[in-house]
C-alpha cells in the first residue's frame, strides 16, 4: 500500500495538467495550490496497478481528484496499489477515514470495492470501469468506447498506405473489447465509404478472438512482441489497449516500420508522453477525470449520491466522456473531406443513426 502525496506527483503529473487543461477548462496545475476556498469534503481514490503516474486511466482520475480540488477547495487523499493484495487495505483506508466519496480504479477492483461497499453501507463509493453488485452506494462509472474507437478505426483506415491496421488488448473484458469492436467497424465503415479493402489484425468482434497479452503491465515483452507480429504481418497503424503499452510499440514501430504510428488510449498520449508522440495519430480518449470531477462536483453542490445501475455514469461522446485528441503534427496528412466526414460520423453516433458496434 502506498499514499499518493501531491508533493511526491507535481512533477510527474504536469504534463497531464496540461491535457486536463486543454481539453476541460481545468484551472490550475497540480503543483500550485488550490484556488478555491478549501472546504469540508474528502474525496478519496485508490488505484488499480501500475502507479497514478501510469499515463493511463490511473493518472486520468488521478487529474479529476486535482481538478476538484483545485476548482472546488475539496480535500483529496489517493492511495496506490502495488499489487492486487493491496487493494481491499487501500479501500479500508478510505473508509477509516471517513471520505465522503472513494473512487477505485479499473476492472480488478471490482471484487474488492463490491466487498467493501456492502460491509459499509452508508460509504459512498464509485468504481471506473466497474459494476455494482447489488451495492445501492456504490456508482458504477462506465464508457461507450465504441464511439470514439469507431472513429479512431475510421481515421486509421484512411491513414494506412498498407490498408491493413491492428489492435491488442491486454486482457479479454469488455472494456477492453468495447474499445477494439468499435475501432474495427469504424474501419468497415471507411471501406464500405471508399468501396477499397481494409484487413484488421488482432481482433474479430463477430468470432470474439484475437491478440491478447493476458495483463495490463506497463509495457511488457508480450505487447512488444504482439506489435512486431501485427507489424510484420503489414499493419502500419497500431491500436494498442491495455494501458501504457505505447513504448513497447514505439520500440517495435523503430524496429519493423519506422513509418508506422499507433492510436493512443485513455488520454491525450500525443500530449502526455512526449518520448512517442511522434508515432501517436490520435488517441481514444477515456475522459475519466470528468467523470470523477463531475461526481464530486454534484455532490458538493448538495445532490444527493446515487448508487447503483440507477445511479450509473456513462462517458460518451454525446457528453464529452470520451472523443478523440487533436491530430496535432498528422492535421495536414488528413484532408479537410476525411475530417468532415469524421464530424458526420460523430453527429451520427450522438443522435443514434449511426450504429459504431456494426
Amino acid at each position: 500500500m502506498k499514499l499518493f502525496s501531491r508533493s511526491s506527483a507535481a512533477k510527474a503529473l504536469s504534463l497531464a495538467a496540461v491535457s486536463a487543461l486543454v481539453l476541460s477548462g481545468c484551472a490550475a496545475a497540480p503543483e500550485e495550490a488550490p484556488t478555491a476556498e478549501p472546504i469540508d469534503f474528502l474525496a478519496c481514490a485508490v488505484s488499480d496497478e501500475g502507479s497514478w503516474n501510469d499515463k493511463s486511466f490511473n493518472e486520468a482520475v488521478y487529474d479529476g481528484l486535482e481538478r476538484a480540488q483545485s476548482e472546488l477547495g475539496v480535500e483529496i487523499k489517493a492511495a496506490e496499489s502495488v499489487t492486487a493484495d493491496d487493494f481491499e487495505p487501500n479501500l479500508q483506508v478510505m473508509v477509516d477515514a471517513a471520505c465522503d466519496v472513494t473512487f477505485g480504479v479499473g476492472f480488478n477492483l471490482v471484487a474488492p470495492i463490491n466487498k467493501i461497499a456492502a460491509a459499509n453501507p452508508t460509504v459512498n463509493m464509485a468504481t471506473v470501469d466497474g459494476w455494482s453488485e447489488g451495492n445501492a452506494n456504490l456508482k458504477p462509472i462506465y464508457y461507450s468506447m465504441n464511439e470514439s474507437s469507431f472513429l479512431a478505426g475510421y481515421l486509421a483506415a484512411e491513414y494506412s498506405t498498407s490498408k491493413v491496421i491492428g489492435t491488442y488488448g491486454g486482457m479479454q473484458i469488455p472494456s477492453v473489447t468495447d474499445f477494439m469492436s468499435g475501432y474495427y467497424y469504424g474501419a468497415m465503415q471507411w471501406a464500405a465509404d471508399t468501396g477499397n479493402d481494409i484487413k484488421v489484425v488482432g481482433w474479430d468482434p463477430k468470432a470474439e478472438k484475437g491478440d491478447f497479452t493476458g495483463n495490463f503491465a506497463p509495457n511488457s515483452p508480450e505487447s512488444k512482441t504482439i506489435s512486431l507480429a501485427q507489424l510484420n504481418a503489414g499493419a502500419d497503424v497500431i491500436f494498442p489497449v491495455g494501458g501504457d503499452q505505447f513504448s513497447a510499440v514505439a520500440t517495435a514501430i523503430e524496429e519493423a516500420n519506422p513509418a508506422a504510428v499507433m492510436v493512443g488510449v485513455d488520454k491525450d498520449i500525443a500530449l502526455t508522453n512526449e518520448a512517442v508522440s511522434k508515432y501517436v495519430l490520435t488517441s481514444a480518449e477515456k475522459r475519466m477525470a470528468n467523470a470523477v470531477f463531475d461526481v464530486i462536483a454534484d455532490m458538493v453542490a448538495g445532490g444527493s449520491f446515487v448508487g447503483g445501475d440507477e445511479g450509473a455514469y456513462l462517458g460518451n461522446l454525446a457528453n464529452g466522456g470520451t472523443g478523440l485528441s487533436p491530430l496535432y503534427d498528422f492535421d495536414s496528412k488528413i484532408s479537410q473531406e476525411v475530417k468532415d466526414r469524421l464530424a458526420e460520423l460523430e453527429a451520427g453516433i450522438i443522435d443514434g443513426s449511426v450504429k459504431p458496434l456494426g
